[in-house]
């Protein structure tokens, strides 16, 4: 029996096996050694970076997470993303939710990223979670023109005058951008008809993979930075994460001393060649850091990304391998029938 004929008549099972593994030996690999597929941000993933990193530390940004745990796949990590930017550059976060669930998220997400990484943080002067308020675009509406007739209260029923950060929220245009990250109705694109368009505010937007066609004739006019589905979420991660670090290494080479165009250039060696890294912590000019410090330095050079910041590039590997798989097996499939084809017409 020829190969073309043990193709033809191949057990079906040997492809569920062959799939299975492109799953499981991915997830495996990545499990064990912490490594991931390298990612390259699309422009609309960049612009999401740029849009938030522009604006200068303690800018405050309104973050909508209209989503539940059905979505949480897609969604979570782009949130994870957002919420570090935001705590890395300082910017005062202001959360809501326009989903019974999405207060869920909300505390899922500041417990993993703020509490986790970011514990300095004040909440009430760093951050708010002002939680779920019912009426899907009529909520917008009204905090569109008057935030507190809409969110009197934070999710802990703190009055919003007890709160320092609350000061001088007004209305939507007391903000410098929004973050929505969305799984459907209400969501993306009423945010868009009803806060980012009237108010002209700069909108970031991530969403599901079904959803994400119907919010690109808004980029980039209304929606300035655009997130979809994982694939999305794994560019964004990528660039958020790689940033963390580069910043990380400048900000310990200010405090040691180091002037900031130097500390820059630095910066830019170290990751180019960690073994410069090791050169200089023996030089003179490192002698302002502090044993923590220099750990951290190290760490944040040469240490394993935390797991939590990785998720959406973990997702990526047995996607990208199973499609792979999948675009093999359809060129295959095709070869075998017009050869079988051939023969029967040679017959």
């Amino acid at each position: 029996m020829s190969m073309v004929d043990r193709l033809a008549n191949i057990d079906r099972r040997w492809i569920f096996l062959m799939m299975g593994l492109a799953v499981a030996v991915p997830i495996i690999y990545i499990g064990i050694t912490g490594k991931t597929l390298p990612e390259q941000p699309t422009p609309l993933a960049q612009a999401a970076f740029d849009e938030l990193d522009k604006l200068p530390p303690g800018s405050r940004i309104l973050l909508a997470w209209d989503f539940d745990p059905a979505s949480e796949g897609e969604l979570g990590p782009m949130a994870t993303s957002f919420v570090r930017q935001c705590c890395q550059r300082g910017h005062r976060m202001y959360f809501l939710t326009l989903w019974p669930v999405g207060t869920q998220m909300i505390q899922k997400t500041a417990s993993l990223v703020i509490d986790g990484f970011y514990p300095d943080l004040e909440y009430g002067t760093d951050w708010v979670d002002l939680g779920f308020k019912a009426g899907n675009e009529a909520v917008i509406k009204t905090i569109a023109t008057d935030f507190g007739q809409m969110f009197p209260n934070d999710s802990r029923g703190t009055p919003i005058e007890s709160i320092p950060m609350m000061d001088g929220i007004v209305s939507i245009s007391s903000f410098d951008a929004i973050v929505n990250v969305s799984a459907g109705y209400p969501g993306s694109k009423e945010w868009v008809l009803y806060a980012a368009t009237p108010y002209k505010k700069p909108l970031l937007v991530g969403c599901t993979g079904v959803q994400a066609p119907q919010m690109y004739p808004y980029v980039p006019l209304q929606v300035q930075g655009l997130l979809g589905a994982i694939k999305g979420a794994a560019e964004y991660e990528s660039v958020v994460n790689a940033w963390v670090r580069r910043d990380t290494v400048e900000t310990l080479l200010e405090e040691a001393g180091v002037d900031g165009a130097d500390a820059g250039t630095l910066t830019k060696d170290f990751f180019d060649d960690p073994e410069k890294l090791k050169s200089w912590l023996a030089e003179p000019a490192a002698g302002g850091l502090t044993e923590a410090k220099r750990a951290s330095l190290v760490q944040a050079v040469q240490g394993v990304e935390p797991g939590i910041f990785l998720e959406a590039q973990r997702r990526m590997g047995p996607q990208l391998v199973a499609h792979l798989l999948m675009i093999a097996l359809i060129l295959a499939g095709n070869a075998v029938y017009f050869v079988t084809r051939r023969r029967g017409g040679a017959r």
